[in-house]
């Protein structure tokens, strides 16, 4: 559940924004209709919808020193799992993850990274300038910048930022965004080497939700 962008940023630009609910308290009612099983208002409903909860969150966003207060809120509010912005910076995932972890959220909820392939180097640019909330360090633009094939080296970067998340402690997968490179994630997948380990239990016991050798892949 996304509080969402402001409506200047759509094709609609004159529109009225309406938020009579943000991504908290949209959480905490449908964690009220399923659990409680009445609305807002106090009626009560027959039939409670069965739902697994989740949010956004953006570790690389600032103020940075909050982000993980952001998404104790979000846990409290009923979020079960989580989905990251994209990750281009592990350091500071992995700060944020510690954050997280001292909070005692880690076997409160599912951690999912956003991770993607770039195309090119004058793409990563164009993302991180033009996506709200996108942080690439400059670093991933030289190297972009200087390869031979800069779309080949998008794929291996991912590659690489997959084995390397998948040893944070407390994250439980990966969230594939390539968006107009569908046809690589296969092959971002199956190189990652994350598909071949035996599946393991997962935290607050949640029905039908596994998770492979502490990474679960969402394609």
């Amino acid at each position: 559940m996304l509080t969402g962008d402001g409506v200047q940023a759509g094709d609609h630009p004159q529109a009225v924004p309406v938020f009579d609910l943000d991504s908290l308290s949209l959480l905490e009612t449908a964690r009220t209709l399923r659990d409680e099983h009445h609305f807002l208002s106090g009626r009560k409903i027959s039939c409670a919808p069965r739902v697994l909860l989740g949010a956004a969150e953006n570790p690389f966003a600032k103020p940075l020193e909050w982000r993980a207060q952001r998404l104790a809120k979000k846990v409290a509010a009923g979020a079960q799992f989580i989905q990251t912005q994209f990750c281009y910076d592990v350091p500071l995932l992995r700060a944020f993850m510690l954050q997280v972890e001292e909070l005692g959220l880690l076997d409160r909820v599912f951690i999912l990274v956003g991770v993607g392939p770039l195309r090119s180097a004058k793409a990563a640019e164009w993302i991180r300038t033009h996506v709200p909330g996108v942080h690439i360090p400059d670093e991933i633009i030289r190297r972009l910048a200087g390869a031979s094939d800069g779309a080949l080296e998008g794929r291996k970067l991912c590659i690489e930022l997959i084995q390397e998340i998948r040893t944070i402690k407390g994250v439980h997968g990966v969230h594939v965004m390539a968006y107009r490179q569908e046809e690589t994630v296969a092959e971002i997948i199956e190189r990652s080497g994350v598909l071949g380990a035996a599946c393991r239990g997962t935290p607050g016991a949640t029905p039908r939700r596994y998770q492979q050798d502490g990474l679960m892949t969402t394609l």
